[in-house]
């Protein structure tokens, strides 16, 4: 295995060429642990305006997935989805940070250090050299990935024709469970 701090180029998973068809990135940027893409994994995405009772209830189910072992997938980009983060790293269940831009110049922030070292957290992103910073467009790209490597999901809230509503809605038409 290559060493964990070098990005890597990969293939798709088969999972996610056959959801995401055309639309499919060539490859995946990697850096850490691949083998955790060998896991059963939970989305979990959350649209940046968030009301409170949903908030609550999902920092309780990060607890839950932080107690079972289970493996998250997310952008953790939201407010909402970086509480769930920071809840997440106490633990020591996988996690894959989806970044919704290219990764050469990325850093593993000082709070995910621990939990990359370890070996339990992996970055994957549908970006090779662009976009350095994220946009809408790129939001949703990694969005889309995120859904497409999905066993099952959570998502607290999914505003009204919102990106992520959208993204609900295909977790929905791959019957993903989970998804209201």
């Amino acid at each position: 295995m290559e060493a964990p701090d070098r990005i890597a180029l990969i293939d798709l998973p088969a999972r996610v060429r056959e959801r995401l068809g055309a639309g499919a990135p060539p490859r995946l940027a990697a850096l850490g642990n691949r083998e955790l893409l060998a896991l059963p994994r939970t989305a979990l995405l959350c649209s940046a305006r968030c009301p409170g009772d949903p908030i609550l209830a999902a920092f309780d189910e990060a607890m839950r997935l932080r107690e079972s072992g289970r493996c998250v997938v997310s952008g953790f980009h939201s407010t909402v989805e970086q509480g769930c983060l920071e809840i997440l790293l106490r633990g020591s269940q996988p996690i894959i940070v989806c970044p919704a831009r290219a990764m050469e110049s990325m850093r593993v922030p000082g709070p995910c250090r621990a939990a990359f070292d370890a070996g339990r957290l992996l970055y994957l992103s549908p970006f090779e050299n662009t976009p350095t910073r994220p946009t809408k467009a790129s939001a949703h790209s990694r969005n889309l990935l995120v859904a497409a490597l999905a066993d099952d999901a959570f998502i607290p809230h999914a505003a009204p024709g919102g990106g992520t509503e959208h993204i609900a809605g295909l977790l929905r038409e791959w019957r993903v469970p989970g998804v209201q």
